[in-house]
């Protein structure tokens, strides 16, 4: 059961880090009106803390995850 977790905690890490690196491509930054009602809107900086923060918290986590087990291994292995 854990390991099914793990396996979708990290596709969905994913998907939202994949997210963030495409929503600065997907708006057309220098017209507001593409984003004024998206979550975060109307300002530009509210939208991409909004679609691209919890990228780039599943991107720390994942790291930190992936550190972690590879030094549990070297220490215990």
């Amino acid at each position: 059961m854990r390991k099914t977790a793990s396996v979708l905690g990290l596709i969905l890490g994913l998907y939202l880090v994949v997210r963030a690196v495409a929503e600065p491509f997907v708006i057309d930054m220098g017209e507001p009106a593409t984003y004024r009602h998206d979550w975060g809107g109307p300002s530009l900086a509210g939208v991409l803390l909004v679609h691209c923060g919890p990228g780039v918290v599943a991107a720390v986590v994942i790291a930190v995850v992936l550190l972690r087990r590879s030094g549990a291994r070297r220490i215990g292995g």
